[in-house]
C-alpha cells in the first residue's frame, strides 16, 4: 500500500476529503520526523513507537580501496510495533494463502 492508497482508504472510510486526509498525514509525518530529530521518541499506544537507536562506533571497509575506515557512532530512526499490533499481524498472516 502506498501513501496515495492509504489516503484514499482513510478518505473513503471517514468521509473526509482526500486533500484534508493528505494534509493530516503529511503533518503527522513531519511531527514524527521533527520529534525524532530533536531526540524525542514518539509513542502511540496500541500501534507502536518511533524511536531513536544508537549505533556504536565500528570499523568498516572501503571495498574499492581495500582500506579500513572508522564509522563513528550515530543515531538512526526505528519503529518498534506494539505487542497488540504484532499479534494482530501474526494472526492475519497465518490465514493468508501461501505463495508457491
Amino acid at each position: 500500500m502506498r501513501k496515495a492508497d492509504l489516503v484514499a482508504a482513510i478518505s473513503e472510510k471517514t468521509g473526509v476529503p482526500k486533500v484534508d486526509v493528505l494534509v493530516t498525514l503529511e503533518t503527522f509525518f513531519k511531527e514524527v520526523k521533527g520529534s525524532l530529530a530533536e531526540g524525542e521518541n514518539v509513542y502511540i499506544r496500541g500501534f507502536g513507537s518511533f524511536i531513536i537507536k544508537k549505533r556504536a562506533k565500528k570499523i568498516g571497509r572501503h571495498i574499492k580501496q581495500n582500506i579500513a575506515i572508522e564509522i563513528p557512532e550515530h543515531y538512526i530512526p526505528a519503529f518498534k510495533p506494539a505487542k497488540v499490533f504484532v499479534e494482530q499481524v501474526k494472526s492475519k498472516v497465518k490465514s493468508l494463502p501461501k505463495e508457491s
